[in-house]
């Protein structure tokens, strides 16, 4: 299990609204984000297309709901579409704001200056109801207005801060719907749609982040903090305050103390960094470049290419000669670093796959990812030449032969750089 990110009870709410702007932009909200606005377009089919709207508003407060509870249970990521919190409760959020949807829509329709007071009353009171039913309250409890004043009177003046937000995401959602209105159909949908969701899951997390700060008042057992204290990552933040104490009185003492955390059970990357960091500064160069070993055939079965081959650039800057003893890792590691634009580094890689492993099966598909990458990205098409020839030489598969003959027709035809 990766490393769980909570939400910390002790700073001050502004720098949770200022960190919680980024909160629908990251992991399974973007991704959930995306896709709900897409799903808008359903509003054009013929005949369907106010159900299929209203569906895809419905999966919207569904899934703001679960970012309501998730978040008071202290996890700061968003959650997965499928996670499953609380069901009852997430539907009960969702069907209430449904329902308030629908019956500003019937209010704007048949009594539009009744609209006037509706609206400011549903901003004031949905909060103290979403609250009411996070913290565990049935659906019958959440609408009596004697609980309305309960959560008000828990809350104080902070209550204002969620009214604050709702009134101030009503306002910003009508006038990106009114904006969004100026723009062709095909354009609109999408961008009233993004901003809407995006200000919805907002809100929601940011009352979440009030609840979560005051769940053991409530009497909420923070699902999070449980799960921290069952996999140890308390432990982990007492034993990395313990490693800053030590490394400059004692660095040995540090380096024993990641070393049997390492050893001990799966170990986050920020042990990895701190081991790395303490290695350096005592110029332990065999034990950093062991260490490089280990933790990118650890980072290649949790399948994080990319800080595998950051920590492969380490590596090499301490030793040109560095290559992980693994070929499929190192195969892997140039298609990747091809990929991702690091050329040199993919083809050092393709090269020592060559010179450690010349007879694998593998061997003249990295050969000749390296012919493209000098004669590509590299732009050394003498140096991809000569090593064709030297491809050719020593590999004679038949399987092989038609892409070594277009490839070597390419090199042939490619000018030399001026």
């Amino acid at each position: 299990m990766g490393h769980i990110k909570t939400i910390a009870t002790d700073r001050p709410f502004f720098e949770h609204v200022i960190g919680g702007l980024s909160y629908p932009l990251r992991g399974a909200a973007l991704a959930t984000i995306v896709a709900l606005t897409l799903s808008h377009y359903a509003e054009l089919l013929p005949g369907i297309g106010f159900i299929a709207g209203f569906l895809v508003w419905m999966a919207t407060w569904r899934y703001a709901a679960d970012c309501l509870l998730h978040t008071a249970h202290g996890y700061a990521q968003p959650p997965d579409v499928s996670i499953e919190i609380n069901s009852s409760q997430g539907w009960s959020l969702t069907l209430l704001h449904v329902f308030s949807f629908v019956l500003c829509v019937v209010c704007a329709l048949l009594a539009p200056h009744a609209l006037w007071v509706l609206l400011p009353l549903l901003i004031f009171i949905l909060p103290s109801i979403d609250m009411a039913l996070a913290f565990g309250d049935g659906v019958l409890s959440a609408l009596n207005p004697m609980q309305w004043t309960a959560v008000i009177g828990r809350f104080g003046a902070a209550y204002f801060i969620p009214v604050g937000i709702n009134l101030l995401l009503s306002v910003l959602m009508v006038l990106g719907s009114s904006w969004s209105s100026q723009l062709p159909r095909l354009l609109s949908i999408p961008v009233s749609a993004f901003v809407a969701t995006y200000l919805i899951i907002l809100g929601f997390h940011l009352m979440g982040v009030m609840i979560h700060q005051r769940h053991e008042d409530f009497g909420i057992r923070a699902e999070a903090h449980d799960l921290v204290t069952l996999i140890g990552q308390d432990d982990d933040s007492i034993l990395l305050k313990q490693v800053a104490a030590l490394e400059t009185s004692d660095p040995d003492a540090a380096i024993a103390l990641l070393v049997d955390r390492m050893q001990d059970r799966h170990a986050p990357a920020m042990f990895h960094q701190a081991y790395q960091k303490l290695l350096q500064r005592q110029g332990h160069r065999e034990a950093l470049l062991e260490h490089g070993h280990i933790w990118i055939a650890s980072l290649m079965v949790e399948g994080d290419t990319r800080r595998a081959l950051g920590v492969l650039q380490t590596c090499s800057e301490i030793d040109p000669q560095f290559m992980p003893d693994d070929p499929s890792t190192v195969g892997k590691l140039a298609e990747s670093g091809a990929r991702l634009g690091m050329a040199r580094l993919a083809l050092r890689l393709c090269k020592g796959y060559l010179a450690h492993w010349p007879r694998d099966h593998a061997a003249l598909s990295y050969g000749l990812l390296a012919v493209r990458l000098l004669n590509g990205p590299l732009d050394q098409p003498a140096e991809a030449r000569v090593l064709m020839a030297k491809l050719m030489a020593a590999y004679t598969d038949q399987v092989h032969q038609a892409d070594m003959d277009a490839l070597n027709r390419q090199l042939q035809n490619s000018p030399d750089p001026a």
